[in-house]
Order: structure tokens, then C-alpha cells, then sequence
């Protein structure tokens, strides 16, 4: 039996820094691979504040989904990866600009990230 799966490609998203797509579509469901504060032309990491680096990050998942056909309202969970527990606060913020009530669930965790701050996966359902 073959999966109907299908590779999401954004090409204003950063493409990713390995052998793994920007997301998988499988049916309604769209699984966002890691994604951080890249440049979407370069393909390297923007570092800069903390907060400017969550605000580039968010907005590549947005793009990504976007070619999927889905939006932020469609995210059911996301798995957020910090450096510094300390800015959780800051990234709640951020966070609250981007998605509303129901929120996705969503995991924190503190990770050793090479040269950045933030990276986050998500799962959604699309419409």
C-alpha cells in the first residue's frame, strides 16, 4: 500500500538546510519540518534579536502552509525549540500575533541550536 503524500515546496520559504522537504501533505494533514530564522533567498540564517529571529521563523511556517493551501488558523500543534528558556516570555508575546484563540497545542523545549534561537515544527489540518 502506498501513501498519497505529497511534497509542499514554497518557493518564497527558505528550502531548508538538508535532505528533508519544507513539508509533507498527506490528505488534509500538512507536516512542517523544522523551520527557523532563515532568509528565504540565501538560505542562511538572519540572526538579530531574539524576537526578530521568531518573527522570521513564523512567517517562513506561514509561507509554507500557504502553498499547502492552509493558514496559522489550520495549525493543531506546534513543537517550539529555544536556546534560552528565559525568552519564553518574550516568544509568548510574539506568539499571540500570530495565532488566536483556539490556540494549537503546543510543546517548549530548550535545544542546542547552531547559530540561531528559534526553530519551530508544525502539524496542520488544511480546509
Amino acid at each position: 500500500m502506498s501513501l498519497n503524500k505529497e511534497t509542499v515546496f514554497a518557493p518564497d520559504a527558505p528550502k531548508g538546510r538538508g535532505p528533508f522537504p519544507q513539508a509533507v501533505k498527506y490528505n488534509n494533514q500538512l507536516f512542517v519540518s523544522g523551520q527557523g530564522p532563515l532568509d528565504p533567498v540565501t538560505n542562511t540564517p538572519v540572526t538579530g534579536t531574539f524576537e526578530s529571529e521568531v518573527h522570521l521563523t513564523i512567517q517562513n511556517i506561514k509561507k509554507i502552509a500557504a502553498a499547502a493551501d492552509c493558514d496559522l488558523t489550520d495549525a493543531l500543534k506546534l513543537t517550539v525549540y529555544l536556546t534560552e528558556l528565559s525568552n519564553i516570555p518574550k516568544f509568548n508575546e510574539i506568539y499571540i500575533q500570530y495565532f488566536s484563540e483556539p490556540y494549537p497545542a503546543r510543546t517548549l523545549v530548550q535545544a542546542g541550536l547552531r547559530g540561531i534561537q528559534v526553530e519551530i515544527d508544525a502539524t496542520f489540518i488544511c480546509r
